[in-house]
């Protein structure tokens, strides 16, 4: 597992490895536990499918836990979700108890492993109450919010926060999200993986077979959209903003997404951009497969400019992914974005059809502009976003827990 190592200091340099290893020394043994709500789709899977080995590669006992339940509790977990992101969201009583009780059984399941652990951390609020069923628990438990949280719906945060607060710590991606809470709060953004299939580099004959399979023009500027199909990510006005740009200046537009397996939905909101896009040639609606990490890949590296017009947006790890293959990205002026969106800089930040319009248009007839836009792109995500940096934090943070109150603390030569 070692050797994992030495694969992303040739990405992110041999000092960034160096001082992994420095920070994981007072730690290794330790048992570390990271629970979510599934091992497929969204930006926390993709997450922790990286964060893990990664960890295990530093000798930390670190393991991946997923709670299940049946539509019910799906349907109130999407409940929040919406409502945490600020949507009047009404969760019946019944749906409650089914959150609770679904929390109950995954903790039945998960308690050995959960109570036994130094470390644990819960994201998100799917299982937010299992800390409650777990009153033999001996380490620190960590709640991470991935979710735009700055201004929730009250009702629906001040029945999760009875849940939350009574964690150790609790960790979100920007300030503006934080709550208020009766226990440490730290920021870490979240990140990408280099190396992965998704962010890997590849030969233009595999670039080329993705824009023949899904008989895209080679002639005529590509714009893309990659995420799940939720309201959120704002499809239906990418569609829109495309629409607008297509009046003066020929394009296609590919929206390109896969569904989740705790979003109940999805199908709905595909439908719906279905609808929108059926009579129009040059836009292609693809629901992909959850391991189409490579396709992902080669769409984002054939676009000219990529998307992500989200109304709402926890961080945008699709947003890192196109700035790390040099591409220049049109976001939504929210949330995450305004993290890693540079406005004029690395993208452009825009709060409507007519904006992300005006915008396109703009790159597509300054193609000097575009490319260097791209480059600054790559190296901000170089220098932000990768899988190391988040490690990293999340190691010095576990130093900090384990060590108290201590003003200072070594971590070795």
């Amino acid at each position: 597992m070692a050797d994992i190592l030495e694969q992303y200091a040739e990405v992110a340099g041999a000092d960034v490895v160096r001082h992994l290893r420095q920070l994981a020394e007072p730690l290794k043994g330790a048992k570390v536990v990271h629970v979510n709500s599934t091992r497929e789709g969204g930006g926390v899977a993709e997450i922790l499918r990286k964060l893990v080995p990664l960890m295990q590669a530093l000798e930390l006992d670190t393991t991946w836990e997923v709670v299940t339940g049946e539509a019910e509790y799906y349907q109130c977990t999407k409940g929040f979700h919406n409502a945490l992101q600020g949507f009047p969201v009404g969760i019946s009583q019944a749906m409650l108890a089914a959150y609770e009780a679904t929390n109950a059984q995954n903790a039945e399941r998960l308690r050995p492993v959960l109570e036994e652990a130094d470390f644990v951390f819960i994201h998100d609020p799917q299982p937010a109450p299992l800390l409650h069923f777990c009153p033999g628990r001996k380490g620190k438990w960590l709640w991470r919010c991935h979710i735009d949280v700055s201004r929730p719906y009250r009702a629906v945060w001040k029945y999760l926060r009875n849940w939350v607060q009574a964690y150790d710590a609790s960790i979100f991606s920007l300030a503006a999200f934080a709550q208020r809470l009766p226990h440490p709060q730290y920021l870490i953004a979240p990140s990408i993986d280099p190396l992965s299939e998704k962010n890997m580099d590849l030969p233009p004959e595999e670039i080329d077979e993705v824009r023949r399979r899904f008989e895209l023009n080679p002639d005529l500027p590509l714009v893309l959209q990659v995420s799940r199909f939720d309201r959120f990510k704002d499809p239906l006005g990418v569609i829109e903003a495309y629409r607008i740009v297509k009046r003066m200046t020929p394009l296609q537009l590919v929206l390109a997404g896969g569904g989740a397996a705790d979003d109940p939905e999805g199908a709905v909101v595909l439908e719906e951009v279905r609808r929108a896009a059926a009579d129009d040639p040059h836009i292609r609606v693809l629901l992909l497969p959850p391991d189409a990490h490579r396709t992902i890949n080669a769409l984002q590296r054939a676009a000219d400019i990529v998307f992500q017009k989200s109304t709402k947006e926890g961080f945008g790890l699709t947003v890192a992914e196109a700035m790390w293959k040099g591409k220049p990205v049109i976001g939504g002026d929210t949330g995450g974005i305004r993290l890693q969106v540079i406005d004029h800089y690395t993208g452009f930040r825009v709060r409507t059809p007519e904006g992300a319009a005006l915008r396109t248009r703009y790159l597509l007839h300054r193609r000097d502009e575009m490319e260097a836009m791209g480059a600054r792109a790559r190296r901000h995500v170089r220098e932000n976003f990768l899988v190391t940096r988040h490690l990293r934090e999340y190691l010095a943070l576990m130093v900090s827990i384990q060590r108290g109150l201590e003003d200072r603390i070594e971590v070795g030569a």
